[in-house]
């Protein structure tokens, strides 16, 4: 049975787009069988895995409220074992049409749940919002990563966003847990880059991920030609720092697994 991962903060620019494309890239080249789920309007993952995404003929919109069978919308990628579910404008509409459903906040779930075993991860790219569609991103959801940049008022609005999970949590999906938070664009040349982290590593402990995502000119230009950084630049440190945070993030779901079924303990201790 796969994962179905959020990547989720209602604050724009923290590099939410940029870590679901590459993460999921390297998550491929690792040989796990990914799909990313665009499930933002502006369909910025789509465009930056080069797909055109003013073509589409049908999207993510159509299989949420047309009912079409997602396995009929899903694209493959430029990498053999990264597939995805893209978004156009289209979606933009689906926050007011989804208002009248039954059950409007389980409308990815229903989606998803039928695919979830043919994927190793099943990402999903959320909106910089908390309405509905954002909800729903969480009600699909095993988990959720939360990247915050390393900027002033790096906080501002996650507590809001953590509210929203322990809600979710209590009210719709009991099994929602917090996977990880991500650091991202840090600039260690300054200090308040290394004040930011400290105070996120108080706030958060030991949820935050040893990897740190730098600021890049190579990963700002990568989405331009359509391209995620491992094809675009492998050799750039962001492409290194995204590899890093696969195989953190691989490690750290193999020791979870491994502590669920009882077999061992100990290796609570690497999270």
């Amino acid at each position: 049975m796969g994962k179905i991962i959020a990547i989720c903060n209602q604050k724009g620019g923290t590099g939410k787009t940029t870590t679901a494309i590459n993460l999921t890239s390297f998550l491929a080249l690792a040989g796990r069988r990914v799909l990313l789920v665009d499930f933002d309007p502006q369909g910025n993952t789509t465009s930056g895995l080069g797909v055109d995404k003013n073509s589409l003929s049908v999207s993510i919109y159509h299989s949420l409220l047309d009912h079409i069978n997602i396995s009929e919308i899903i694209l493959p990628t430029q990498l053999q074992n990264l597939f995805l579910a893209p978004s156009n404008i289209d979606l933009t509409g689906a926050e007011i049409e989804l208002v009248s459903l039954d059950n409007r906040e389980r409308q990815l779930r229903f989606i998803l749940q039928p695919i979830k075993s043919q994927y190793d991860f099943i990402f999903i790219d959320s909106p910089p919002s908390l309405g509905l569609l954002t909800l729903n991103s969480l009600v699909a959801s095993d988990s959720v990563i939360i990247p915050i940049q390393c900027e002033f008022y790096a906080l501002e609005g996650v507590t809001q966003l953590l509210k929203t999970i322990n809600l979710i949590k209590e009210r719709l999906n009991p099994g929602l847990e917090v996977e990880g938070v991500l650091l991202t664009m840090a600039d260690f040349r300054t200090n308040l880059t290394s004040e930011v982290i400290n105070e996120i590593r108080s706030f958060f402990k030991q949820r935050v991920y040893q990897t740190i995502i730098p600021r890049s000119v190579r990963l700002s230009e990568a989405p331009g030609f359509g391209k995620p950084i491992a094809l675009y630049d492998k050799h750039s440190i962001g492409a290194k720092k995204y590899e890093e945070l696969a195989q953190e993030l691989l490690k750290l779901d193999t020791v979870a697994t491994i502590d669920n079924k009882g077999v061992s303990n100990e290796q609570k201790s690497l999270r």
